[in-house]
C-alpha cells in the first residue's frame, strides 16, 4: 500500500547517526524522495539543519517523512537544541513531533513525520507522529536491535 503522497506509508529516507568509541558523533541521510512529488520538489533530507544536524558538543539528529514540514521547523536541529537544553533524546524527539502536529492542525492525521537523535553520551531515542515507526540500533560489540519508537497520533 502506497497511500497518500507524503502519508505514512509514503517515504523512504534512510539516515545514521553514530556515535564512536572516542565520543565524537556523525551522521549522514539519503532519500530517493516521496513518491509522486512535483518535478524539482526539494524536501528536507539534503538540507542540513533540517533532515540532519549534528553538533559533537550536543548530539546528533535526523528526519523522514514529510520534508516540507520538518524544513518549517528545521527539524533536526530543533531536536539537538532541546537536547542541548537537557532533554533526552526521545524527550526532543517527541517535543519536535509535537511541533509539527501543533502547526499542521487537523491535517497531521494525513503526513507522517519521525525523528531519530542520538546525544553525546550515546544514549538514543525517536519518536513519530503516527505508528509505523521503527530504527536499529549496533553497538561495538555487534549486538543489534530493532526498536519500535512512540507515537504521537492514536486512532
Amino acid at each position: 500500500k502506497v497511500g497518500p503522497v507524503g502519508g505514512p506509508q509514503n517515504h523512504d529516507t534512510i539516515a545514521m547517526l553514530t556515535f564512536d568509541a572516542t565520543g565524537n558523533l556523525s551522521g549522514s541521510c539519503t532519500t530517493s524522495g516521496m513518491g509522486f512529488k512535483m518535478r524539482g520538489r526539494l524536501g528536507d533530507s539534503p538540507i542540513i539543519g533540517a533532515g540532519l544536524f549534528v553538533d559533537n558538543e550536543v548530539g546528533a539528529a535526523a528526519a523522514t517523512g514529510q520534508g516540507e514540514d520538518v524544513i518549517r521547523m528545521a527539524g533536526a536541529h530543533t531536536v539537538v537544541e532541546l537536547m542541548r537544553q537537557g532533554m533526552s533524546p526521545t524527550a526532543a524527539c517527541r517535543a519536535a513531533v509535537e511541533r509539527v502536529a501543533k502547526i499542521k492542525g487537523a491535517s497531521a492525521k494525513d503526513i507522517q513525520v519521525c525523528f531519530i537523535a542520538v546525544n553525546n553520551q550515546g544514549q538514543h531515542g525517536a519518536f513519530a507522529l503516527q505508528k509505523g515507526f521503527s530504527y536499529a540500533v549496533c553497538n561495538a560489540a555487534n549486538q543489534k536491535q530493532l526498536i519500535t519508537s512512540e507515537y504521537l497520533l492514536k486512532g
